[in-house]
């Protein structure tokens, strides 16, 4: 895992016609650390997380991953750190409702040179891990939120990813299950990883590192 640190230096952020989400805003964000990002709806929880994960880019400033600043960058180039430096866990799964659950999983491995074989046996530890291996066949109208929620974090590690970014990710969840991916993040973390949470939920919170508030 490549251990990596994520910093936002003076970033500006709005939609075009709204009010600025971000004015000037500054975060860093460490090596294995979990993050909670909290706020009242329609603070920008999950505007952040897009930018820190490359995803939108900011109106001014710069968000930097491990010193390397990204705003100078062309989309192919952010495209490849994306690939082998995030993992993102999607508020709603965002799961191709084409392809199987094994599929989905294995969508980010396109971008990396794994073996299919080694690729296809990671996949089936993580969803054995997080208890939906037996619906690897399925697609995802024949399984439950809960269960397309935890796919999308098997999506999200299987490239272990120095930096995690999930955006409401046990909104879905059951108790026993949003324990499991609370413990992951932890594990995640342990490994070396910045993990940062855009959540709601309070035990999920309380179970962080620290808080930033927006």
């Amino acid at each position: 895992m490549t251990v990596v640190r994520v910093r936002a230096e003076g970033v500006s952020f709005g939609f075009r016609g709204g009010e600025p989400l971000f004015d000037a805003w500054h975060g860093s964000f460490e090596a294995g650390e979990v993050v909670a990002v909290t706020g009242v709806s329609g603070r920008g929880k999950s505007t952040l997380l897009h930018l820190l994960g490359l995803m939108v880019r900011p109106d001014a400033g710069e968000v930097t991953l491990d010193g390397v600043p990204t705003a100078v960058l062309n989309d192919l180039r952010r495209a490849r750190l994306r690939a082998t430096l995030l993992g993102f866990v999607f508020q709603d799964a965002l799961l191709d409702s084409q392809r199987t659950v094994l599929d989905n999983v294995l969508e980010s491995c396109l971008y990396r040179s794994r073996s299919r074989r080694a690729s296809v046996n990671r996949a089936h530890e993580l969803l054995e891990r997080f208890g939906v291996n037996r619906r690897a066949d399925a697609r995802p109208g024949q399984i439950s939120g809960g269960q397309a929620q935890r796919i999308s974090l098997c999506r999200a590690l299987m490239g272990s990813p120095g930096i995690l970014l999930a955006d409401e990710p046990t909104g879905n969840l059951d108790a026993e299950s949003a324990a499991i991916v609370r413990g992951a993040f932890r594990e995640v973390a342990d490994e070396g990883a910045v993990v940062i949470i855009a959540t709601h939920d309070r035990d999920l919170v309380a179970r962080c590192d620290r808080v930033v508030e927006l």
